[in-house]
């Protein structure tokens, strides 16, 4: 009887967690403002801002409506540049480009002045080239192995590599051709920094979702390929500075515990 009870215990709080994770912690968006100091920034781009919408797993009018809060509480930073650095969709059905033209739409008030690149969920039941029509019309330069010379940065973005067919060298060598300096790379999954050939001031991803459940003291029992190594947060000492959203949807369980989604804010500064 007494191991029933604990038993019956432990499942109760389990569940009770996830419910809480579920309709509170979820849905708890909060601003990470950073500032980061980098080696390879200019001095002329001290201040730029970089508003960082990440894994929106947009699937449903659930999530269709975060990721507008999250597109509403970015624009209230008054940013330089939006990235969206994968996990745009959750997977693709055929009210996805809808629902995605909802959440995003509010977007068209940066003038241009926002990049994507994809993940491994627009290659879940579709292919990343299925966004760039929907993006186009939003006014977002969406870079699949792709470099874009805009707002005085070279832009690079990079396929997924988990799911995808990324090419770093030669996406490196295009950006560097570009000559305008610095450089910022998208790609989804932080661990492959450790792949990103040398040249790039910052690489901003997603992917991990910070771990998604977490205890008080900050552990992650549970992690996702590629996204372990580096889980959320600033990596100054990487082999290019990194920078890891918490990102804004869920995977799994829509739940969350002690790791609320963020918009993140970045606010770049030269080391030197």
């Amino acid at each position: 009887m007494r191991l029933r009870d604990v038993v019956f215990g432990v499942a109760a709080a389990s569940a009770g967690l996830l419910l809480y994770g579920c309709l509170v912690e979820a849905n708890r968006l909060v601003v990470e403002r950073r500032r980061l100091r980098l080696p390879g920034w200019p001095e002329r781009l001290n201040g730029f801002r970089i508003a960082v919408l990440a894994d929106l797993h947009i699937r449903d009018p659930f999530s269709r409506d975060l990721a507008r809060q999250a597109v509403s509480m970015a624009l209230d930073e008054e940013p330089d540049m939006v990235a969206l650095p994968g996990d745009i969709v959750g997977y693709w059905k055929p009210e996805t480009p809808r629902l995605v033209g909802d959440a995003l739409e509010e977007l068209l008030l940066m003038e241009g002045n926002v990049v994507a690149s994809p993940g491994n969920r627009e290659y879940w039941q579709g292919c990343p080239y299925v966004l760039r029509p929907i993006l186009g019309e939003l006014n977002i330069r969406l870079l699949v192995n792709e470099a874009w010379r805009h707002a005085g940065i070279t832009w690079m973005g990079l396929d997924s590599a988990n799911l995808g067919g990324p090419e770093p060298e030669t996406t490196m060598q295009a950006a560097k051709d570009l000559e305008e300096e610095p450089i910022v790379a998208l790609w989804h999954e932080p661990d492959v920094v450790d792949e990103l050939p040398p040249g790039a001031a910052l690489m901003i991803s997603g992917h991990s979702h910070g771990g998604q459940f977490r205890t008080p003291w900050g552990w992650a029992p549970m992690t996702t390929d590629n996204g372990r190594k580096y889980l959320d947060g600033f990596f100054p000492e990487a082999p290019t500075p990194l920078y890891v959203s918490r990102g804004i949807g869920t995977t799994g369980p829509p739940s969350r515990l002690y790791c609320p989604p963020e918009v993140s804010l970045l606010t770049l500064e030269s080391s030197g």
